[in-house]
């Protein structure tokens, strides 16, 4: 199997990517020198030499904020045989998540990866629970998406993820970022 159809794109879906509000998105317990850019920008996460790992243990928590409404489909993420992530849970609206308290939520959903998944191909989500993905907090729509990867293939210390790739379908809405304010005349 070539790498380009292992994350193909499933069917009616799209890549998120350009919907993705990168001013927002943080990783918890990355390493300075391997940062979460390298696996979800473009450019970045097509290199499979450039990638994402974990610092103090093998855990690692993402906060994927989107400058529009989407349902979320599915998710692809890539990743070494032995190092890459095994338990993934995924949290819709979770604005303010960290380690202490991740496991207070249920997630939204739980995918356990194999080896054969970590080359890129899409897991399919349980649809209904990642629709209209989003929050109200002082009075801006925020849309966000919360990524614990809770451990990996080999119960390693380091976790290493070299792609992720999340795709959907947007809601039609406004880009709230982009509205400018009139001013009173």
């Amino acid at each position: 199997m070539s790498a380009e159809s292992a994350t193909a794109i499933p069917r009616g879906q799209v890549d998120l990517l350009d919907f993705i509000d990168f001013s927002g998105v943080e990783c918890l317990n990355q390493s300075t020198s391997h940062s979460l850019s390298n696996a979800i920008k473009q450019g970045y996460r097509e290199d499979d030499g450039l990638i994402l790992e974990s610092d103090a243990d093998e855990q690692l928590l993402i906060h994927i904020p989107f400058n529009q409404v989407i349902k979320l489909h599915s998710i692809a993420i890539k990743g070494p045989e032995e190092d890459g992530p095994k338990t993934v849970k995924l949290f819709s609206n979770k604005e303010h998540m960290g380690f202490s308290n991740v496991n207070d939520y249920p997630p939204s959903d739980t995918v356990v990866l194999s080896p054969d998944t970590l080359k890129g191909k899409p897991v399919v989500l349980k649809y209904v629970k990642f629709q209209n993905v989003r929050s109200k907090s002082d009075f801006k729509i925020l849309i966000s998406l919360a990524i614990f990867i809770e451990d990996n293939q080999l119960e390693s210390e380091i976790t290493k993820v070299q792609k992720i790739s999340l795709f959907g379908t947007t809601v039609e809405t406004t880009d709230m970022k982009s509205l400018k304010k009139i001013e009173d005349h």
